[in-house]
């Protein structure tokens, strides 16, 4: 290979363009940082020594002094909204919303974050006037996420309901609570005074239409359960009791774990049209295969009131040796008790020890006499679709805490 002498010139050349270069960044590093705050390095040596308060503080001074860090401010509005500071986190959002020199996109990311201070807050009318103006922003999806939460907690469900709707043109994706929104809607309507039952038809057809779009996926049978008990209700109010009676049996083939939330007021269907024993037949024979507690109480009060209390006490006893519960045990010395008959047999207690048994088994039961919340735990003696505690759907099991353990 031949030698260049352009080499020689070239390398000392390229050699002094990067120290010049090299130079000029470490300028231009001392020069902002000399321009830096001292409350910013305090700021820094306070979260080094695992001092957040007065971090917190030496960055607010930071802000003060340079109103043009945005992202100073972002990051303090989010630690006060995350600290439950929820008065300052608004003050540090609308102060960026107040400068006008503000560009768009900050701004808009601004406001969506001032809608989350207020939601926090509890200040619901704010908070939705808040993501209503980014709507039409990229913080869209969010901003109409926070909205459907609004609007659930105020109950509006025809607001939710067009929320969802809005969500769905927005991302692909299916949004379960919309059947209970349905049927909220449903519930509502036969609230009123009298039954809007076109309206409650209408609502329930809407969360079958719902329901069936979720089809497919891994969800239980709680959305398939309540639209045909709210069909049952419906039929009831129309003193249809044959088709009430077709909806409530329906739930024990489609979703048999819900048996114990229709089994009396299927009963009381079949009693109306004076078949009480095909009722206690059908529950009987649901009850051998899914046995479960409130399914259990029906069955020994109407054995109770229909055969006297030997065929149910026999029952009783078979169901509590195969799965043996203390609630079980107390509901059936209730009945007893409240008859004020003693149970068959020689060697059967009187009513005062029965008294006694029953009144020291039901301490100890009433903690687990209740439903509760599979994501948080909220215990409550109803059951409910939506927990009162953390708000998601579908979370309460249709059985009590002892048949859980």
């Amino acid at each position: 290979m031949d030698f260049e002498p352009w080499w020689l010139i070239s390398v000392p050349v390229l050699f002094a363009l990067g120290w010049i270069a090299a130079r000029v960044d470490i300028r231009q590093m001392l020069s902002e940082t000399r321009n830096l705050p001292d409350s910013y390095f305090k700021g820094l040596n306070f979260i080094l020594n695992e001092e957040p308060d007065r971090a917190i503080d030496a960055f607010v001074e930071v802000a003060k002094l340079d109103p043009e860090t945005t992202e100073l401010h972002f990051a303090l509005g989010n630690l006060f909204r995350r600290r439950g500071e929820m008065e300052r986190a608004i003050r540090v959002h609308q102060s960026l919303l107040a400068r006008a020199d503000l560009p768009q996109e900050e701004r808009e990311h601004a406001q969506h974050e001032l809608g989350q201070d207020f939601l926090k807050a509890g200040m619901l009318d704010r908070a939705e006037q808040a993501f209503q103006q980014v709507l039409d922003t990229r913080f869209a999806v969010p901003a109409v996420r926070a909205l459907i939460r609004i609007y659930e907690s105020e109950h509006d469900w025809p607001r939710a309901i067009e929320a969802v709707k809005r969500l769905r043109a927005l991302v692909d994706e299916p949004v379960p609570q919309l059947v209970h929104y349905q049927c909220e809607q449903a519930q509502a309507a036969l609230s009123a005074k009298p039954p809007d039952l076109v309206a409650a038809n209408a609502a329930l057809d809407a969360a079958d239409n719902a329901a069936h779009a979720l089809r497919g996926q891994a969800r239980g049978h709680a959305s398939e359960a309540r639209i045909a008990m709210l069909r049952a209700a419906v039929a009831r109010h129309d003193n249809n009791r044959e088709r009430e009676r077709v909806y409530l049996e329906s739930v024990l083939g489609t979703a048999p774990e819900y048996a114990g939330l229709v089994a009396e007021p299927l009963l009381e269907s079949y009693r109306s049209m004076g078949q009480a024993n095909q009722g206690l037949q059908v529950l009987t024979r649901h009850y051998m295969r899914y046995p479960a507690l409130d399914t259990f109480n029906v069955i020994f009060r109407e054995l109770r009131a229909q055969n006297g209390y030997a065929p149910a006490w026999e029952f009783a006893r078979d169901a509590l040796r195969a799965h043996p519960t203390l609630l079980g045990l107390d509901r059936l010395l209730e009945v007893e008790l409240a008859s004020g008959n003693t149970p068959p047999g020689p060697n059967m207690a009187p009513d005062a020890d029965l008294g006694l048994l029953r009144s020291l088994i039901h301490k100890h039961t009433q903690r687990l006499d209740r439903y509760a919340c599979g994501v948080c735990g909220f215990e409550a003696r109803h059951f409910y679709w939506q927990c009162p505690g953390c708000n998601s759907w579908e979370t309460y099991q249709p059985r009590r805490i002892e048949e859980l353990a």
